[in-house]
């Protein structure tokens, strides 16, 4: 189920939060043609620094992955969908990045995440975003007290198949709280009326991944971090932290 946060403690989410949002905010105005990944990774760390708050994915080391995470966003680029490590890469002209950011500030964790391009854009690549960007916002809207956790899914995948993206297979958001994960896991396809019962209390990570081309497929890149489209296609990530309340879905992670 995962434990049900009091009014007080989602306030104090919400300004781990709005950590997450100023620093991807930040990220977003410094990325240019010519820009780092390690460049956008310090942006993010000193955003982090000031408001007296620590990395949630700086040192990460889950079960499955070789190493300790070595940056403080993720920074996935083109056909990288999550989990792409910032170093060894200046961006170019056109090209689609997505950033990933947590935060933890006094014991509560922000995650949240955008997709944007750099230089000259494609419009298939803007429409992906948008799309991205669309299925989040659906997705919160199904985050309704006393439904069910089929409907996040169901809202999130519904237009996207419709329009032809793939959804990164086998992932999708989780629960948050004083961990960055956290149960329940938040699928980013379901059924209406099916799973588990939404309650107020409860707060979540939604984050479809959309998928140029259709293919949900993906393949590792050789760090064992970063999930690349296995297709070759280019994604989006969209990610924001949710509290559902008596009277509705809140974001906590906008600035």
């Amino acid at each position: 189920m995962g434990q049900l946060k009091s009014p007080g403690e989602i306030e104090m989410m919400r300004e781990a939060g709005r950590v997450v949002a100023r620093a991807l905010s930040a990220v977003e105005a410094e990325a240019a043609v010519g820009s780092t990944l390690e460049q956008l990774d310090e942006v993010a760390a000193a955003v982090i620094e000031r408001a007296g708050a620590k990395s949630a994915f700086l040192g990460y080391h889950p079960k499955w992955a070789p190493t300790p995470f070595a940056g403080v966003i993720c920074a996935s680029v083109n056909n990288g969908i999550v989990h792409g490590v910032p170093v060894g890469r200046q961006l170019r002209d056109g090209d689609l990045v997505s950033i990933d950011c947590g935060a933890y500030l006094d014991g509560w964790c922000g995650d949240a995440a955008i997709s944007f391009l750099v230089g000259q854009e494609d419009s298939g690549d803007v429409d992906l975003i948008a799309a991205t960007e669309a299925a989040l916002l659906r997705g919160i809207e199904a985050a309704q007290p006393g439904g069910n956790m089929g409907d996040i899914g169901h809202a999130i995948a519904g237009p996207a198949r419709a329009a032809g993206y793939g959804l990164l297979e086998n992932h999708g958001g989780h629960g948050i709280g004083r961990a960055m994960h956290e149960a329940p896991h938040v699928p980013n396809e379901g059924r209406v009326g099916r799973g588990m019962k939404l309650r107020a209390g409860l707060v979540i990570a939604i984050e479809p991944m959309l998928i140029r081309g259709g293919d949900d497929r993906y393949v590792h890149a050789p760090d064992g971090w970063e999930l690349r489209s296995a297709s070759g296609a280019r994604a989006a990530h969209c990610e924001h932290t949710v509290a559902i309340t008596p009277d509705g879905p809140q974001i906590l992670t906008a600035l």
